[in-house]
C-alpha cells in the first residue's frame, strides 16, 4: 500500500493506495472485453440464424465457412452455443474482477483457438483465395492469443482492490501571540 500526504490549506489529505499493477489489469480487462464481444457476436449469429452465419460468416462478402463443406444445423447451433459459453464465462471474469476466473477464461479460448488454429493452418478451402485464407489465419491467430493475454496478464492478486476514499484532517489552528 501506497500513502501519500498533502496539505490542502489548514487540512491534510492522506490518500491511500493499493501496490497492485493497474496495467496487467487493463491488459487484461482488454482481453476479456475483446474475447466476450468476439463470442458473443459470433454465438448469438451461429446459434440464433445458423444458415445465415453458415453462409455469410464473417461478413464483408467473404464466406469462410460454407466454403469448407456442407451445411450442418447441429454443428452451427453446437458452434454457436460453445462461443456463447466462453463469452459467459468471459463476461463473468470481467464483471466481477477476480484473476483466478480470467485466467480459467483465457484458458477455454486458448484451448480452443490453438486447437482451431491447427485445423485452419492445416486446411486452406479449394475455393478460397490466398488474400482471404490470410486474413482468416490472423482472425483465427486472434483467440488463442487473447485466451493467452488473459492467462499470463492477470495478476496475482484474486480481485482487483479498490482504492478507500481520501481522508482529510483539520489540523489544529495556530493562535498569534
Amino acid at each position: 500500500m501506497r500513502i501519500s500526504v498533502q496539505r490542502a490549506g489548514d487540512n491534510l489529505r492522506v490518500r491511500m493506495r493499493w501496490d497492485v499493477n493497474r496495467r496487467r489489469w487493463l491488459i487484461t480487462e482488454i482481453a476479456l472485453g475483446l474475447l466476450t464481444v468476439i463470442g458473443a457476436v459470433v454465438g448469438v449469429w451461429a446459434a440464433f440464424a445458423p444458415q445465415a452465419w453458415y453462409r455469410s460468416f464473417p461478413g464483408f462478402g467473404m464466406h469462410w465457412v460454407s466454403m469448407d463443406g456442407p451445411y450442418n444445423h447441429h454443428l452451427a447451433v453446437d458452434v454457436g452455443a460453445y462461443f456463447l459459453g466462453l463469452a459467459a464465462v468471459s463476461g463473468a471474469a470481467l464483471y466481477y474482477g477476480d484473476s483466478l476466473l480470467a485466467r480459467v477464461a483465457g484458458l477455454g479460448w486458448a484451448v480452443f483457438g490453438v486447437i482451431h488454429l491447427v485445423y485452419h493452418a492445416s486446411h486452406m478451402p479449394a475455393d478460397m483465395s490466398s488474400g482471404s485464407y490470410v486474413l482468416m489465419l490472423i482472425s483465427v491467430v486472434l483467440l488463442p492469443v487473447l485466451g493467452l493475454t488473459a492467462i499470463l496478464a492477470a495478476p496475482r492478486e484474486r480481485v482487483k482492490l479498490r482504492d478507500p476514499e481520501p481522508m482529510t484532517f483539520r489540523l489544529p489552528q495556530r493562535r498569534n501571540r
